[in-house]
């Protein structure tokens, strides 16, 4: 089993310096990954929308700039977003800004991408929020293209939404994984037929994963690939909505129950939530480092 951890953006309330000290202890304690959570902005409800998921005044900080802040500072653990909203973004800059972070980092990117949520985050960014789906499809292409062929064009019929001719971009990073979340029937065919894994983010339960990784694999399958070439990675519990939730980081009982089910469906990863550790009680930066080392100890220890 690898374990991913989602890094708390709020760590840069105590610093630049606490954030490293938490990402080199992700490290040291024998994490393999850290993914950054991805909103640039939240909209406030208005008479035409209502609130949001999480609240406007939220802070979260730019998922690339952290990763690359973060690259600086540690030499082996991977990095990658869970997920990085990328129909609303220029897919053109962001094949030169992951490739540029995985030629730093010595090849540890991993990209995990989705089409998003959000329409007034989609209008502050002057993107189109109703083609994102088919504009998702299209940016994973040409992230491909651009970090593959000397020569990169956009034209019909491949092509309904981006257009140039004959241009390059280099250097050419190592090999970057693109992972894909969501868990509409569009997002497991466009995970199936052009992804390299599935996290599980939004799943609401084991159960539910499970029957996306059957259907992920199907369209794999469908589209004359090999599913056993594809990785799974699943959210060890779901961000608390109420609070007889909060505690679920500080129980090992709880923690190595849902660990054991995603063990035994056959996932390849599991992702701990340090803003729920934080929750659960661990409020300072020793305390969330004392907290995920006696985690992964115990996950070591009972699942592998």
């Amino acid at each position: 089993m690898k374990y991913a951890v989602e890094f708390p953006s709020v760590s840069y309330r105590d610093g630049p310096e606490s954030v490293l000290r938490l990402a080199k202890a992700l490290e040291d304690l024998g994490y393999d990954q850290l993914d950054m959570f991805d909103h640039v902005v939240m909209g406030y409800p208005t008479d035409s929308r209502p609130a949001p998921r999480y609240p406007p005044q939220m802070p979260i900080m730019e998922a690339l700039m952290m990763l690359s802040f973060v690259a600086a500072g540690t030499r082996r653990i991977g990095l990658g977003t869970e997920v990085l909203v990328l129909p609303q973004r220029n897919p053109t800059l962001v094949a030169k800004q992951v490739a540029t972070l995985a030629i730093l980092s010595g090849g540890r990117v991993r990209l995990g991408v989705g089409v998003g949520w959000q329409q007034s985050e989609f209008e502050a960014l002057g993107e189109d929020f109703h083609t994102r789906g088919r504009r998702c499809d299209e940016a994973i292409d040409l992230l491909r293209a651009y970090w593959r062929d000397d020569v990169v064009s956009a034209a019909p019929p491949e092509y309904q939404h981006y257009a140039f001719d004959s241009i390059a971009m280099e250097p050419k990073p190592p090999g970057i994984p693109i992972w894909l979340g969501g868990t509409a029937d569009a997002a497991l065919r466009r995970c199936g037929e052009k992804g390299d894994g599935w996290l599980g983010t939004a799943a609401a339960n084991i159960l539910q994963a499970i029957e996306i990784r059957d259907r992920v694999r199907d369209y794999a399958s469908q589209a004359g690939r090999d599913p056993d070439t594809l990785g799974f990675q699943m959210m060890l519990a779901s961000p608390p909505q109420k609070n007889s939730d909060k505690g679920f980081f500080a129980d090992d009982t709880q923690v190595l129950a849902a660990a054991g089910s995603i063990a035994e469906a056959g996932f390849d990863w599991m992702t701990l939530n340090m803003t729920a550790m934080f929750q659960a009680g661990a409020r300072t930066e020793s305390s969330m480092i004392n907290r995920l080392e006696a985690l992964i100890t115990l996950l070591r220890r009972e699942i592998g």
